[in-house]
């Protein structure tokens, strides 16, 4: 850890001790205090069995503190670097990037009830959902919580306009209080009467994704640790489910061991429910089905999970049900999908171009074999920044980059023959460093265990 952020760290959790009282809106009976502080479900930790597991592993746990103000800074450092004054989060991937504070998760990503706000100089504040403001009172980056002013018809209805001004007011206040003169707002993402109110107000929005993409992209030492534990629970729980499937299974009742293995190993939700066997793994992307799975059949699925301290793990493979030596035609699309990624693992070095990587990157014969949606992309807290688009996409998707040390992508593969035939699904997840890409994954890509 630098100097830098160590006096950083030890400056936020002074003034963190001098402001917890901002924390505990509400009665502030003892109940309350617990349960914003030591009964936090962050900072009760993640817990067995996860704690034997990694340390059985050899892993070591992330100094979360550290993490938070790591993030903190790289969101200020962009902030500055594109010249915003502040940014406004509503997307809880990027509220939990910057304060480390979640509530319902999947609720607010469609219900507008929880944002945040972090000013150029790191000022922070959440706005979180009714009665439930003391769900902050465990980060030390965030300086102040109040009540979320939701603005959605389902939450206003017909007054929707009326308290869409009223937020807009509050908004516009903080701007002023902590911008200056500086009224360029990033957003990530908005309500429909936002933009237009923030903008009579002569608040100028920008695009807040660019931003967050950017902080996020490059990983500090403490999210390659939680990463590296919440791969491991991961890969724990995908033997589990290997081990766990027999023939007569539904696709569900197999993808339904990925989930109650990612629960009880602290993860938090799947993105997908990307399973699919026999026939139905070719064309790719089918979700898991009522369809019972026959011996012998291939089982291909993409973890796709958000799992413990909120990092993403997306990792693919394939097996054969009940463990059956794979018949030719099963060996040979695995063949391929295997010299995919084993290729393209390599082409992960610091410094080379998303250009190259679209270009020089191993393709199987697009008129004989599908493939995936892109060669490689960013993983984090969820698919991220960068996404290495096929060569036949770049006139109309693609762009240009530089893949730096600290980044995290991930190596999609799948090949499906267009006559016919199963499909293979593989992934794995990889660090870029100065010394070259490490796989941050370790389970086999074979078909048979």
């Amino acid at each position: 850890m630098s100097k830098k952020i160590t006096n950083s760290l030890q400056k936020a959790l002074d003034k963190h001790a001098l402001s917890q009282a901002r924390h505990r809106i509400g009665d502030g009976t003892p109940e309350f205090i617990q349960a914003a502080n030591e009964g936090h479900h962050l900072n009760i930790g993640p817990g067995e069995p996860c704690l034997s597991e990694w340390a059985s592993a050899g892993l070591s746990l992330p100094d979360i503190p550290v993490m938070r103000q790591y993030r903190l800074d790289r969101l200020v450092q962009q902030l500055r670097a594109y010249g915003y004054g502040g940014i406004l989060l509503f997307d809880p991937l990027n509220v939990r990037y910057a304060t480390d504070t979640t509530n319902m998760q999947l609720w607010v990503m469609h219900n507008g009830a929880r944002y945040a706000y972090v000013s150029s100089d790191g000022y922070v504040i959440v706005w979180d959902y009714t009665n439930t403001e003391f769900l902050n009172g465990h980060s030390h980056v965030v300086d102040e919580v109040r009540p979320a002013v939701g603005v959605s018809y389902f939450l206003n209805g017909s007054r929707y306009r009326e308290i869409a001004e009223r937020w807009a007011s509050e908004i516009e206040a903080v701007v002023r209080e902590h911008q200056g003169k500086n009224s360029r707002l990033a957003v990530d993402t908005l309500h429909g009467p936002g933009y237009q109110l923030l903008g009579s107000k002569k608040i100028e929005v920008g695009f807040g994704y660019e931003v967050m993409e950017e902080a996020r992209k490059i990983k500090g030492v403490d999210e390659i640790k939680a990463m590296r534990c919440a791969v491991h629970s991961c890969e724990t729980t995908m033997k589990e489910l290997r081990e766990g499937t027999q023939p007569g299974m539904t696709e569900r009742e197999v993808w339904s061991l990925l989930h109650a293995g990612n629960i009880r190993r602290a993860g938090e939700w799947i993105e997908t429910q990307l399973l699919a066997s026999g026939p139905r793994t070719n064309p790719w992307m089918q979700e898991a089905s009522s369809r019972t799975i026959q011996r012998g059949d291939l089982i291909g699925y993409d973890t796709d999970l958000v799992g413990a301290y909120g990092m993403m793990c997306d990792i693919s493979r394939t097996f054969v049900t009940g463990n059956d030596a794979p018949t030719p035609a099963q060996r040979d699309v695995h063949q391929i999908a295997a010299e995919v990624i084993e290729t393209n693992f390599e082409m992960l070095q610091a410094g080379r171009s998303f250009h190259d990587l679209t270009f020089q990157s191993m393709l199987p014969d697009p008129e004989r074999y599908r493939h995936y949606s892109c060669l490689f992309h960013g993983v984090g807290q969820c698919d991220e920044y960068p996404d290495i688009v096929m060569p036949s996409a770049w006139q109309d998707f693609g762009y240009d980059g530089t893949l730096e040390s600290g980044m995290v992508l991930t190596v999609e593969s799948f090949v499906g023959r267009r006559d016919g035939g199963e499909g293979v699904k593989l992934e794995i997840q990889v660090l870029v460093t100065d010394d070259g890409p490490e796989r941050l994954d370790s389970s086999p890509l074979d078909l048979q265990i």
